[in-house]
C-alpha cells in the first residue's frame, strides 16, 4: 500500500502535466445482463510510458456469493512495439490502487489532526481503505456500518490485527460518521447513504462506491456544502451520479469542482483552505492508475523473477 500511494501520486501528477492520453471509459451494459463490462484504456509518455487496458466486469451480486464485485484483467503493452507484456488480476490492482488514491486525497485534503474514521460499507474497499488511510493519518478509532451487520463483524474479525487502532461495528450509517474527521463511502448503493446533518465541519469525505450517472452515495446537501475534488473533471461531469444528480437538482455546477488531485500534487491548484470546511473527493477510478500499477509491477516482476513468464 505504501508503494502504491506514491505510485498513484506520481501517476496523477503525470495526468495533470498532460503526459497521459486517456479517453473516457466505455461501458457495455446489456439490459438483460447481471453486470456490466468496462473498458479503460490509457497511454503514458516518458520513461515509464506504456499502453494499457483494463477490462473489468462489475457484478453487484457477487459479494453475496463471496466474490469480489470487480472481475477482470489489466493488460500492458510495449510503448515501442505494441507487444503484449503482461496480463494481471484487475481485482487485486483495483482493490489496492483505489484505496491508495483515496490516501493521496486524504493526505492532500484532510486536516492534519484527523483521527476518527467512519466507513459505510464492509466489502473489499472498506478493508483496503482501513490500511490506506492509516498510512497517511494517525487514526485513533474506526467505525464501520453495513446493511448486513454480520458483514461488518466479519470485517472487524479479519482486519483488527492489521491496523493499530480499534475497529467498531455500528448499527447505522449515522453512527459510523457522526463526529468523524475522515469518512469513506464504499457501497453499491443507488440512493444516498450519507446525509449532510451527520457530517462535522472540517471532515474529509472519500466517496468511492458509485460509478454510474444513475446512482449516488452522497446527498445533494452534502455535495452543495463541500469543496469537491476529482481524480478527473471529465469523468465526474460524465459518469458520477453523486455529481450529476445533485447538479440536476441545482445543488452544484461544474465550478463546484475545485481541482483534480494531480493539480494539487503539482501545486497548480489549492486544496483545503480552512479547518472548518468539508472537503469531498469523488473517486471514479482512472485507467492511468491501472496502467501505472501494471507498468510498475511488470518491472518489479522482472527484477524479482516473479510471475509466470510465457512466450507470446
Amino acid at each position: 500500500m505504501t508503494e502504491c500511494i506514491e505510485l498513484m501520486s506520481d501517476a496523477l501528477a503525470a495526468l495533470a502535466r498532460g503526459e497521459v492520453y486517456q479517453p473516457l471509459r466505455t461501458i457495455i451494459r446489456p439490459p438483460d445482463a447481471q453486470g456490466l463490462l468496462g473498458l479503460m484504456p490509457a497511454y503514458r509518455h516518458g520513461e515509464r510510458g506504456a499502453f494499457g487496458l483494463k477490462a473489468i466486469c462489475v457484478f453487484p451480486g457477487n459479494p453475496a456469493m463471496g466474490k469480489d464485485a470487480h472481475q477482470g484483467t489489466v493488460m500492458l503493452f510495449s510503448r515501442e512495439t505494441g507487444e503484449p507484456l503482461a496480463l494481471m488480476n484487475a481485482s487485486e490492482i483495483t482493490a489496492i490502487r483505489t484505496a491508495a488514491v483515496s490516501a493521496v486525497a486524504t493526505r492532500l485534503l484532510a486536516r492534519s489532526d484527523a483521527e476518527q474514521l467512519g466507513i459505510i460499507g464492509a466489502g473489499v474497499q472498506a478493508r483496503t481503505h482501513l490500511v490506506a488511510l492509516s498510512c497517511v493519518r494517525s487514526i485513533k478509532r474506526a467505525r464501520v456500518a453495513c446493511r448486513n451487520q454480520d458483514h461488518a463483524m466479519q470485517l472487524v474479525n479479519e482486519m483488527q490485527d492489521k491496523v493499530p487502532f480499534p475497529i467498531e461495528p455500528v448499527s447505522s450509517n449515522e453512527a459510523a460518521v457522526r463526529d468523524a474527521d475522515l469518512i469513506v463511502t464504499a457501497t453499491s448503493a443507488n440512493e444516498p447513504v450519507l446525509e449532510r446533518e451527520w457530517i462535522s465541519n472540517g471532515a474529509h469525505i472519500n466517496a468511492i462506491g458509485t460509478h454510474s450517472p444513475q446512482s449516488r452515495e452522497i446527498d445533494s446537501a452534502t455535495m452543495a456544502a463541500s469543496r469537491i475534488f476529482a481524480d478527473r473533471r471529465e469523468s465526474v461531469l460524465n459518469e458520477a451520479g453523486d455529481y450529476l444528480l445533485a447538479a440536476k437538482e441545482g445543488a452544484v455546477t461544474p465550478e463546484s469542482i475545485m481541482a483534480e488531485l494531480g493539480e494539487l500534487v503539482i501545486n497548480s491548484k489549492q486544496g483545503r483552505i480552512s479547518a472548518n470546511e468539508i472537503t469531498l473527493f469523488k473517486s471514479l477510478g482512472l485507467a492511468i492508475e491501472d496502467v501505472a500499477c501494471a507498468e510498475y509491477l511488470y518491472r518489479k516482476a522482472q527484477t524479482e523473477e516473479a510471475g509466470s513468464w510465457v512466450n507470446f
